[in-house]
């Protein structure tokens, strides 16, 4: 059983996330089920990897009235609920399409913008068993998971297996996976180091979900060390994490750091980084 303050903490984190993202939050009544918001996040893996100018050169037989709707599709950006309605007409239309892992990627995307989360995870399953590599779903939905969900609902722990699952298989992906024609060396290795980050991150959160403070903390110190950028949520994790394992000036390192940054937690890093340096009698 977890106690009252890691509950507040998980609370305090899911909120502060969400504000981060510009997405909204459940009020406190509603607090029992995670419904929170995660932004869709288009990057530039995710673009190379789903262009339009490699969906062509992939599927040289491609019947132009299909691509013609696939490209409707993948240029409906602004709407969600649209880009929905797309997708979901394409796989009707096209059941037996080469394309619809790439269209199940952009649903992916499309049910995180419209918290949808049972849609995200079984489109996620989806279109991993058609590609199983595919870096942008593992990485993103094994982040989005443990970020935004609940300790009491009833199938939590197999979610966080499942984003474990999906974060360790990106890390072999990452590993190996090849260099799109378009990418210079240099974009290739920046993108490579975000998503190894986004991984890093979500172990960190998968693992402090878990209790596991020892392992979250090595996950987050991959994700947070050397990070100019580093995510607010993950160093205020790390605070409780260094604060839990007693490394009591480590953790004031982390909730300092947190606490510098613009966003909902910066009050709450201030309160650790100075219950840190009591419990660690610094004056």
């Amino acid at each position: 059983m977890k106690s009252s303050s890691i509950y507040f903490a998980i609370r305090i984190l899911s909120v502060a996330v969400a504000a981060t993202l510009g997405v909204s939050t459940p009020s406190d009544a509603q607090a029992g089920r995670q419904d929170t918001q995660v932004s869709s996040a288009t990057d530039a893996m995710q673009t190379e990897l789903h262009s339009l100018t490699d969906i062509q050169t992939q599927n040289p037989g491609l019947d132009q009235k299909q691509f013609a709707d696939y490209k409707r599709f993948y240029n409906e950006s602004a709407e969600p609920a649209k880009k929905i309605e797309l997708g979901k007409a394409f796989l009707q239309k096209y059941p037996k399409s080469s394309l619809t892992e790439a269209v199940e990627a952009g649903l992916v995307d499309a049910y995180i913008a419209r918290q949808d989360w049972p849609n995200v995870y079984s489109t996620a399953a989806s279109a991993l068993v058609l590609k199983p590599d595919d870096i942008d779903i593992l990485a993103t939905v094994g982040w989005v998971i443990p970020h935004f969900y609940h300790p009491d609902d009833p199938d939590s722990d197999s979610l966080l297996n499942k984003a474990e699952t999906y974060e360790k298989h990106a890390l072999d992906v990452l590993a190996t996976m090849p260099k799109p024609a378009r990418v210079t060396d240099a974009q290739f290795a920046a993108m490579k180091a975000q998503k190894s980050l986004q991984v890093h991150s979500a172990l960190g959160l998968v693992y402090f979900r878990r209790d596991d403070y020892e392992a979250s903390a090595e996950e987050l110190q991959k994700a947070t060390q050397g990070n100019a950028n580093a995510d607010q949520s993950d160093l205020f994790v790390l605070g409780i994490d260094q604060q839990n394992l007693k490394h009591y000036i480590d953790a004031v390192d982390a909730y300092s750091r947190c606490a510098q940054i613009p966003g909902g937690l910066a009050d709450q890093c201030k309160q650790g980084a100075d219950q840190s340096r009591r419990l660690a009698q610094i004056k």
